[in-house]
């Protein structure tokens, strides 16, 4: 645990009682802080009393006398689409509103750093896909090269639920729009943008609040390095508004696609091999395309943020490859889940929007398609110039017919369960084809979150498979 520091003696006031609030609560006991807090749900306030936690509501008058400060969890919403009551009375009591991650920041750091050889060091990585991929994979790196590190955030644990540091650590995290949003400190070593593209639009007022939010990561923290995608028009604005010049090493751009010119520091993935050039020369090269755990250019952007990332820590190119070899994936994105008769079956549950579902579909050939669940703003129409290796769709969730009636000029059949779904993909694969579950959309509508929506189409092809023995 990180105990939080700043509020010894003081009173401050958590709102949200999920598992991110209640380390809150704990991390802030253990800096000296007295805890109230409040949940809209009594389950949540229940679980809480029952650590000894105490209740208040905080949208009563007088809710924040003597209150010192409001630590809001990242589900709830403190500005759009409308704040959270609690939230909207803070402000008018005049009382700072920050979150978990603000207080990492602000308390991570101690006296016994002092005594290190090496100064810890935080990486975060954001972007709108991507996110977990690339930080488990710098994990992995780490990991194998036998540097201490932890990982924390929106994968792994809780940010304020990790150890203490050690000499020479890195952490790496994991932040969502929704976690650099809010936070009052952002002081990352290494920051790191994977990708732009439309998503929670309700939650940050529109695409513009949605970059602004991820933007504070750099803008906010002011990171030793910058590792930046550029393939898309805001990734590029933030690299220049980084960069002091052309050859400024602070900011390394990455791209999945294209050859970066320049003077300065790139590191890009173009028909499998990555390539790192710096002053205009290139310094080394990775053939990505043996890597089981990381299939498709999607996966080859993350690649490229993670070495650029552990370039900055100085590990040597060829021992980065290495590492990379065992990387063996995360489940729920692009994981291989198996493989009969020249059929492979891919878990890709999380490609929630359709950017993510769209670089999935382009990673594999003759595909089998299980698609839908609840849809995200704008519809499917960015998905349609995808859709030249899809043999047949499968539509699934309460939206089957509707997301079915948009994929023009292609074969779709409304499944809309999951197990009606697996059982005719896989009854009319044929050798050479893939059964990809991308759905593009929120599993919101059948499944509490994307995890159990791929654990269930786990189970519906394990048990598919075992009845064709």
């Amino acid at each position: 645990m990180i105990p939080v520091s700043g509020y010894g003696g003081q009173t401050v006031a958590v709102l949200g009682l999920g598992r991110s609030g209640r380390a809150t609560a704990k991390a802030l006991v253990a800096g000296g802080a007295q805890v109230i807090a409040w949940d809209d749900s009594a389950t949540g306030r229940d679980a809480a009393e029952a650590e000894g936690i105490e209740i208040r509501d905080l949208t009563r008058n007088g809710a924040y006398d003597g209150v010192s400060a409001l630590i809001v969890s990242p589900g709830i919403p403190h500005l759009y689409p409308a704040p959270n009551p609690a939230v909207a009375a803070a402000w008018d009591a005049g009382v700072p509103v920050d979150n978990d991650i603000g207080l990492f920041f602000q308390s991570y750091a101690t006296d016994d750093w002092d005594g290190f050889d090496i100064t810890p060091k935080v990486i975060a990585v954001t972007g709108s896909n991507g996110k977990s991929t690339t930080s488990a994979l710098i994990h992995h790196i780490l990991t194998t090269v036998g540097r201490p590190t932890q990982l924390a955030g929106n994968i792994g644990r809780g940010v304020l639920d990790i150890d203490p540091a050690i000499d020479g650590e890195v952490v790496v995290l994991e932040l969502s729009s929704y976690q650099t949003d809010l936070a009052r400190s952002l002081t990352p070593d290494v920051a790191i943008l994977t990708n732009l593209s439309p998503d929670h639009l309700d939650r940050h007022g529109g695409l513009g609040g949605y970059f602004a939010a991820k933007r504070r990561l750099f803008a906010e923290g002011g990171p030793d390095r910058a590792i930046v995608g550029v393939d898309e028009n805001e990734g590029r604005y933030l690299a220049n508004q980084l960069s002091t010049a052309m050859s400024d090493d602070r900011v390394i751009r990455i791209s999945s696609g294209q050859k970066l010119d320049g003077e300065g520091w790139n590191v890009f993935a173009r028909k499998g091999f990555l390539s790192e050039y710096r002053k205009g020369r290139q310094v080394a090269n990775i053939d990505l395309r043996p890597i089981a755990g990381l299939p498709g250019a999607h996966n080859h952007q993350n690649a490229c943020a993670a070495y650029a990332a552990c370039r900055t820590l100085g590990i040597a190119p060829r021992v980065i490859e290495n590492a990379m070899q065992s990387y063996p994936g995360l489940a729920h994105r692009s994981q291989l889940i198996a493989e009969r008769n020249g059929v492979r079956v891919i878990n890709d549950s999380k490609a929630t929007n359709v950017d993510s579902a769209a670089k999935a579909l382009q990673a594999f050939r003759n595909i089998r398609w299980i698609c839908g669940g609840l849809q995200k703003e704008g519809g499917l129409d960015a998905i349609i110039p995808h859709l030249d290796h899809v043999a047949k769709a499968y539509v699934i969730g309460r939206e089957a017919e509707d997301f079915a009636r948009q994929l023009t000029g292609v074969d779709a059949e409304i499944c809309t369960t999951m197990d009606r779904a697996v059982a005719i993909a896989l009854a009319e694969a044929q050798e050479g084809d893939t059964v990809l579950l991308a759905p593009a959309c929120a599993s919101f509508d059948q499944y509490d979150n994307f995890e159990k929506r791929g654990d269930a189409f786990v189970d519906a092809v394990n048990d598919v498979l075992a009845n064709k023995g």
